[in-house]
């Protein structure tokens, strides 16, 4: 939406006249949603399938700044966030339902982009949007999405289930997202001091990363070709090293990372070292690059070795020795999470 774009009032259509705006534009594809927008609840039917549901608050200020931050892509992510935990369930997202929080500052046309986004990720990831809310906000927009999948019982994968020796696995890279943002912060405060328009030439991979990510449906697809079912399961939301204790703690378990075996995109890796940073802390604990983190059993070695998108890079061990890196010379360093949280946030 530009400055020159023609501008509707919130009031001009109020709550319901919004809501039947945005109702118009969702046609429901699964036959286990029985009853979408329309009601005063929606109507999903499990077909005798056990249900996952998850949900996640975006916060305007907290989670992302406008300043940067296209409303298309702010939708986009918005929903694929949440299909993320979904897909780490080892689960198939069906259904979403959307609040939001909106202060007058945003006018119809910028819900309708905002909307164009969620749209966009519902129909790549095949989901249908079911309802939701919209209310007034004092504080900037504000984003709640829960997201609703099915799974058989016994494929459905929890944080609990990894055992002494299994191998820790992450699908993609690591880092990008937390580089992009720091690129994208970066140009932020250059355009504030200077009015100079940002300069992201050679940042496009890791800017996407930070701004419109992708769940890893893939990865569940590719486990299932490859005959492997992980023990245990995160998304990498707050940061590796964050993740692979969460796996640790709930399996009453430990766990090595080692160094060398970080995947890192080579622009990731660069970017780092431009904004003196070391890669490897940036892969550990900068949040957002939701990959798949996982373990294996053992005798699944050869089933992934070798595999472009998987990387073997730790394993667990005995409760009793700790969480640790192991450096590039075979050093030990306790692993810290020091990834997103967003109650330590200062300011």
């Amino acid at each position: 939406m530009t400055d020159n774009s023609p501008r509707t009032e919130l009031s001009a259509l109020g709550e319901f006249g919004l809501i039947e705006r945005l109702a118009s534009r969702i046609v429901p594809s699964h036959a286990s949603t029985l009853k979408g927008i329309g009601d005063d609840a929606a109507v999903i039917d499990p077909q005798g399938l056990h249900q996952v549901i998850t949900t996640d608050m975006l916060v305007e200020g907290v989670h992302f700044d406008l300043a940067y931050v296209p409303l298309k892509h702010l939708g986009y992510k918005s929903v694929v966030v949440n299909l993320s935990d979904v897909y780490a369930m080892n689960a198939e997202p069906r259904q979403v339902v959307v609040a939001l929080g909106l202060s007058n500052r945003f006018p119809v046309e910028a819900v309708d982009e905002l909307y164009e986004g969620l749209l966009m990720a519902c129909r790549n990831y095949g989901v249908d949007l079911v309802g939701g809310d919209t209310t007034a906000s004092r504080s900037g927009l504000v984003i709640s999405i829960t997201a609703i999948g099915v799974a058989k019982k016994e494929h459905i994968i929890y944080r609990s289930g990894a055992k002494d020796n299994d191998l820790l696995v992450v699908s993609g890279d690591l880092g990008g997202a937390y580089m992009g943002l720091q690129v994208l912060e970066r140009e932020k405060a250059v355009f504030t001091q200077t009015g100079a328009q940002p300069d992201l030439a050679g940042h496009d991979y890791i800017i996407e990363r930070q701004l419109k990510p992708e769940a890893r449906k893939d990865i569940i697809t590719l486990l299932k070709h490859l005959d492997v079912q992980p023990t245990a399961m995160i998304d990498v939301s707050d940061g590796l090293a964050s993740e692979a204790m969460h796996i640790a703690r709930s399996s009453g378990l430990g766990v090595r990372i080692y160094d060398d075996k970080l995947p890192i995109d080579p622009t990731t890796y660069r970017t780092a070292r431009d904004f003196d940073l070391d890669p490897s802390t940036c892969a550990l604990n900068g949040g957002e690059d939701y990959e798949l983190l996982f373990t294996v059993a053992q005798a699944d070695f050869e089933k992934i070795k070798g595999n472009p998108s998987l990387s073997v890079i730790g394993h667990m061990t005995d409760a009793a020795s700790g969480y640790h890196l192991v450096d590039k010379h075979g050093g030990l360093h306790e692993l810290r999470a020091q990834g997103w949280d967003a109650f330590l946030r200062k300011g």
